[in-house]
């Protein structure tokens, strides 16, 4: 027997995922003490493989409390924890850019591999190390990508858009998602000036009259987005909709997309979001039910 156990903050999509994979579904019950704290509570019987879900957007109180539930398993037993973070946090910083940075990749990368025995995650944003495994040392460590479900619907949307990468890290899953369908593409050129000022360059393209998807992995501030947006708009294109594995979307930032000319949003249930669209559950659940199948 396996149970899957998820967070009050992610239930819909890991109940949807346990219901894939034909698991019974718990959920840990969390009370926050007024100095932040939080007491944590499982259910008192637990099998001998455990599913963790929780999706690592904003994630230091969620990941203090993941330790501290993952410590809890083992304590009362339990032998296999696989955690299932469909975002996975702090994969940018992957090497010190000036003295003294801390490496968080890494740190946490270990920290994880000495609470749980595998992780599944969906298009983490890996840089120059460019395999989960070298991120968080455990077996199974797999990244999927979300390109085929966002290619599926895509397809049931609209007729034929064209695909726009607003940067280069972007292309990978523009790409791919042009693959699975045929679709044309163009990748856009971005020099960054800040946390939140960025340049874009479109490539040459016709542009008018086109349905424009733009595409990419994760959007936290949408300034990005928002700046390609507005080097498209000149273009007249038929509509300009924005398409992303994972919705932060902080701040004000649906707002400048919809004043950039962003019709539609749409993404991924990765985080959950008002613009979700895409449930991951039966990509999460055919990678992995072989996990479960072992002894």
């Amino acid at each position: 027997m396996t149970l899957l156990l998820g967070f009050p903050e992610y239930s819909e999509p890991a109940r949807r995922l346990a219901q894939a994979l034909e698991l019974d579904y718990g959920e840990v019950a969390i009370h926050r003490f007024p100095d932040g704290e939080s007491l944590l509570r499982t259910p008192p019987e637990l099998p001998r493989k455990v599913v963790l879900c929780r999706s690592l957007h904003f994630p230091n109180d969620k990941l203090a409390e993941l330790f501290l539930v993952a410590g809890h398993l083992r304590e009362q037993g339990v032998e296999r924890i696989l955690l299932v973070a469909p975002y996975l946090c702090y994969m940018r910083q992957d090497k010190a850019f000036h003295p003294g940075e801390v490496v968080s990749q890494r740190i946490l990368g270990r920290q994880l591999a000495a609470l749980v025995d595998g992780l599944f995650t969906v298009d983490a944003h890996l840089h120059r190390v460019h395999r989960l495994e070298q991120a968080v040392p455990v077996s199974p460590a797999v990244n999927l990508t979300a390109t085929e479900p966002m290619a599926r619907f895509l397809e049931q949307e609209m007729q034929r858009p064209m695909l726009i990468g607003p940067d280069e890290e972007s292309e990978q899953w523009v790409a791919a998602i042009a693959r699975h369908e045929g679709l044309d593409y163009r990748v856009a050129r971005k020099t960054r000036r800040g946390d939140r000022e960025v340049e874009i360059r479109l490539p040459p393209g016709d542009y008018a009259d086109r349905h424009l998807v733009l595409v990419d992995d994760v959007a936290s501030t949408g300034r990005t987005l928002e700046m390609t947006a507005r080097a498209l708009t000149p273009h007249r294109p038929a509509s300009i909709s924005v398409l992303v594995t994972h919705a932060l979307f902080v701040g004000d930032a649906l707002r400048r997309l919809s004043d950039a000319g962003v019709k539609q949003v749409w993404s991924c249930d990765a985080i959950p979001h008002p613009s979700n669209r895409i449930r991951l559950a039966p990509l999460l659940a055919e990678s992995i039910t072989p996990w479960l199948e072992e002894t």
